[in-house]
C-alpha cells in the first residue's frame, strides 16, 4: 500500500501563504505523476496542481484558479513535492489531499488530506 503523507495545512488570513508538502515512498522516478487536488465544503475535488516524471519532462499543471499565485515543485531526488501558495483567497478554503499516480502499476493514490482555511 502507497502511503502519502502530507503536512503544511493550517489556518491563515487573506493574501497569505502557506506551503504544502507530500512525501512518497521511493524516488522521483516511482511516480509518473504527483499533485494535489482539493475539495471545498459541498462541492467535488478537483484539481488544483500537477506535475509529471522527469521522465515526462517535469511538465507541471494548473488550475485556473490557482495560476500565478500558486508554485509546485518537486525534491531532487525523493518521491516529495510542495505546493508554495501564495495571495491566498477564502475561495482557495478546503481539504487539500495529494496525489500519485504508479508509474509502473498506473494506479491511483491519495493521501489523507489536510485542511486550509483562509479567514477573511
Amino acid at each position: 500500500q502507497v502511503q502519502l503523507v502530507e503536512s503544511g495545512g493550517g489556518l491563515v488570513q487573506v493574501g497569505g501563504s502557506l506551503r504544502l508538502s507530500c512525501a512518497g515512498p521511493g524516488t522521483i522516478f516511482s511516480f509518473a505523476t504527483l499533485g494535489w487536488y482539493r475539495q471545498a465544503p459541498g462541492k467535488q475535488r478537483g484539481l488544483v496542481a500537477t506535475i509529471n516524471s522527469p521522465r515526462s519532462g517535469n511538465t507541471t499543471n494548473y488550475s485556473d484558479s490557482v495560476k500565478g499565485r500558486f508554485t509546485i515543485s518537486r525534491d531532487s531526488a525523493k518521491a516529495t513535492i510542495f505546493l508554495q501558495m501564495n495571495s491566498l483567497k477564502p475561495d482557495d478554503t478546503g481539504v487539500y489531499y495529494c496525489y500519485a499516480k504508479g508509474a509502473d502499476t498506473r494506479k491511483d493514490y491519495w493521501g489523507q488530506g489536510t485542511q486550509v482555511t483562509v479567514s477573511s
